[in-house]
């Protein structure tokens, strides 16, 4: 009896392993690599204004960055300065009726030196081999003139938007956006203003930057995480070295930070953008990970466990946690009555900054470490980036007529950008520009040696250009796609 159910239980493991494997089999064959996406749809065709650079056009885009005569002196713009330093324009449509959006840059960077190691002076704008070399080149300046570039030469060619828009810069985006977006969204709010959409800077188009992965991919970020900036600090009655206690405020604080590094967040992949991501982009890779991706119903553990294996995509399954500032001690012959730690965290989406919170007071474990939050917010809103997701297919859309041969899919940023103090305003915000990355570009952002290629520049005005236009359509067109429950 004993060896007959044993066998009942091998067979019906055998039986239950070979569904699984035919279910998965399937879902790898027939996955539609266009999953929310309208490709094989039927767009309405607007006359498109062709910008036709030529090299009048080309040399001015690239010598001149800075004069915009026909924008700022159009009938049809409207321009205002927003807390002293910021820019809100608004370019009214044809069709009231239609929902306006806005695009969104940031006029401010980081700072930079040449004794970082630039290979130019870091503010110079010096191009190298087809690259313009400067601080803000890709972090914001190459949106924020792209857009302005695209907007001047629709206007020169006679053009006026049926859906009306507005443009949004701000200045202090690099410091949290607390003084411009806060206040061109406090002015929009004024207005009654509703947004169809919000695209800001975030994603990119990735080029041999995903192992394993066919060709390029233009990640749209629809969500980015949230942030917890913690203090911890211990106080302890101070002493002379010469006689010190079993424990100081140094290694109670220095204990509690190794304790929060040695038992990193949860790993959470798949409860968050990140699996539409691995899912769209499944049909790019070649077997096993094709396999492997395309049922994250089933291997969502094994891609996280492997993910987490390195810091940059750690940052896509688990809340982070990185210690950023430790202070303590006057002289080093006193032990220090007080220390302090700042622990700057990145929230995933699953999670919420409660939360968070409630697992850092857990693990630390010690009442004698105190907690305090200095600033912190939940991870925002996921945007949709189905077929009916104006927004997403919109720019989606654009990607395409621009890249055609491009993967897209929806993504995550693990950092923060302005368009966060949009959300009461729609529903949908996004995260993208054309820029180009290559392996190591990455490395570039607020580092050394920031660049964008001639030809990159060129391509964003273009797709800017191209947004404009094909936000004129009415409503999305009817989509062509499978849609898969397994």
């Amino acid at each position: 009896m004993v060896i007959k159910c044993v066998k009942l239980l091998i067979a019906g493991g055998f039986a239950a392993v070979f569904i699984l494997f035919t279910i998965a089999s399937i879902r790898t064959l027939t996955l539609d690599g266009n999953v929310g996406g309208l490709q094989l749809a039927h767009w309405e065709t607007p006359n498109l204004i062709s910008l036709d650079i030529d090299q009048r056009k080309r040399e001015e885009l690239l010598a001149h960055f800075q004069a915009f005569p026909t924008l700022f002196t159009s009938s049809l713009v409207h321009h205002e300065v927003v807390a002293n330093y910021s820019h809100l324009f608004w370019v009214p449509g044809l069709q009231p009726q239609l929902l306006p959006y806005l695009l969104l840059a940031h006029i401010d960077v980081v700072p930079a030196t040449e004794s970082d190691g630039w290979v130019t002076p870091p503010f110079s704008g010096q191009e190298i081999d087809g690259f313009i070399y400067g601080r803000g080149t890709m972090d914001d300046k190459s949106s924020l003139m792209g857009i302005l570039q695209a907007l001047e030469y629709l206007l020169m060619k006679g053009y006026a938007p049926q859906r009306g828009f507005y443009i949004g810069l701000g200045h202090d985006e690099e410091v949290s956006g607390h003084q411009g977006a806060m206040n061109i969204v406090r002015v929009l709010k004024q207005r009654n203003v509703r947004l169809s959409f919000v695209l800001d800077e975030g994603l990119a188009v990735l080029d041999g930057v995903v192992s394993g992965l066919n060709g390029p991919a233009a990640l749209i970020g629809v969500s980015e995480k949230g942030l917890a900036i913690v203090k911890l600090s211990v106080s302890t009655l101070p002493g002379h070295a010469s006689m010190p206690a079993r424990e100081s405020s140094i290694g109670i604080l220095a204990a509690a930070v190794k304790r929060l590094e040695d038992n990193p967040m949860p790993m959470l992949f798949g409860h968050g953008p990140e699996r539409q991501t691995f899912e769209q982009l499944a049909h790019k890779f070649g077997l096993p990970l094709k396999f492997i991706l395309s049922n994250l119903w089933l291997f969502s553990p094994l891609v996280g466990r492997f993910l987490e294996q390195k810091s940059d995509s750690n940052a896509f399954v688990r809340t982070t946690t990185a210690v950023t500032i430790f202070h303590a001690g006057v002289k080093s012959n006193v032990i220090p009555s007080h220390a302090e730690a700042y622990v700057n965290l990145r929230i995933h989406s699953a999670q919420s900054l409660q939360e968070v919170l409630d697992l850092i007071k857990f693990t630390v474990g010690d009442e004698r470490v105190k907690m305090e939050l200095i600033e912190g917010f939940d991870p925002l809103p996921v945007s949709s980036s189905d077929e009916n997701s104006y927004g997403f297919q919109i720019i989606k859309k654009t990607v395409l007529d621009m890249f055609p041969t491009v993967t897209v899919a929806p993504g995550i940023c693990v950092g923060n950008t302005d368009s966060r103090h949009f959300k009461d305003l729609t529903n949908g915000i996004y995260r993208f520009a054309p820029l180009w990355f290559k392996p190591g570009d990455a490395k570039r952002f607020h580092g050394i040696n920031e660049r964008i290629s001639k030809k990159n520049y060129e391509e964003l005005v273009l797709f800017y250009s191209r947004l404009i236009q094909n936000c004129d359509i009415d409503k999305l067109p009817e989509p062509h796609t499978s849609v898969h429950e397994l």
